[in-house]
């Protein structure tokens, strides 16, 4: 399916080849744009794709894991204890975002869907409405009538081309790019058992001290904050540091609450 997006209206006197002479900003989305527009017009994600998640998955596991760990380390128990927390404390937490990720990413798509049908049964039993409609959104952005009207009609030509402009434009949603609960799921699973690992992963090599589980830990920490600093506009070492300071003061409550109760008990 060719796919276009509608932009807005060409300044007055501008020829318009892309869309039939209509005088609209009619773009096909898969066109090549000009060498130095798109070099010199390029934004990050805002929404951080697959990036911003898996990361602050990871975090997310390697914290809550550090701060169980260190809690019950600061109980003076043996260290077998604190192995077996650990282990628990990383399926738990995977188990868990797994669960709520999937319910979470399974409802939505099923509101979308429902939406969607919703959307092509109105443009089957209403075309002519639902066109007006489009062109009436067109018109809001400053678009003049008859080309938000001729530009409604020829993209509503096609049913499914029309479903996906409505959904983009009235849902604002992306019909072809509907998220995998299972994938989301997976996902969640993997990032945070990644990151609820490192606490764990000294003591499984043989380490017989908390030490080289913190100090493991806290280098997950600043490594993942720097990461982070892809999607944002702060400098590596910033978000880094902001991430180490973060978990680390986490862990050092944790620890001091677990030596009050040990002591207590």
């Amino acid at each position: 399916m060719r796919r276009f997006a509608v932009v807005g209206a060409l300044p007055d006197g501008e020829k318009d080849e892309w869309y039939g002479g209509t005088g609209m900003a009619v773009i096909e989305t898969g066109a090549t744009l000009h060498a130095a527009h798109r070099d010199n017009h390029t934004h990050r994600d805002v929404n951080g794709g697959w990036l911003r998640p898996a990361v602050f998955g990871a975090m997310d596991g390697l914290v809550s894991n550090l701060a169980l760990m260190t809690g019950v380390a600061g109980g003076a128990v043996p260290q077998q204890t604190i192995v077996i927390t650990g282990l628990a404390g990383l399926a738990a937490g995977a188990f868990s975002m797994a669960a709520g990720e999937y319910t979470s990413v399974a409802s939505q798509r099923e509101l979308v869907e429902a939406e969607l049908a919703v959307e092509r049964r109105e443009l089957r039993k209403h075309p002519q409405d639902e066109m007006a409609e489009l062109a009436a959104l067109y018109e809001s952005r400053g678009v003049e009538p008859h080309l938000a009207r001729q530009v409604a009609e020829q993209l509503s030509r096609d049913p499914e081309q029309a479903l996906e402009i409505h959904a983009r434009e009235e849902l604002g949603i992306d019909p072809e790019d509907l998220p995998s609960p299972l994938v989301a799921a997976g996902s969640s699973f993997a990032a945070f058992a990644l990151g609820a690992l490192l606490p764990v992963l000294p003591y499984l090599l043989g380490a017989v001290s908390l030490l080289p589980a913190v100090l493991l830990s806290l280098a997950g920490l600043f490594a993942c904050g720097a990461v982070v600093a892809r999607v944002t506009a702060r400098t590596w070492w910033f978000s880094g540091l902001r991430q180490l300071v973060l978990g680390g003061s986490a862990a050092a409550v944790t620890y001091g609450l677990g030596a009050l109760l040990g002591a207590a008990v």
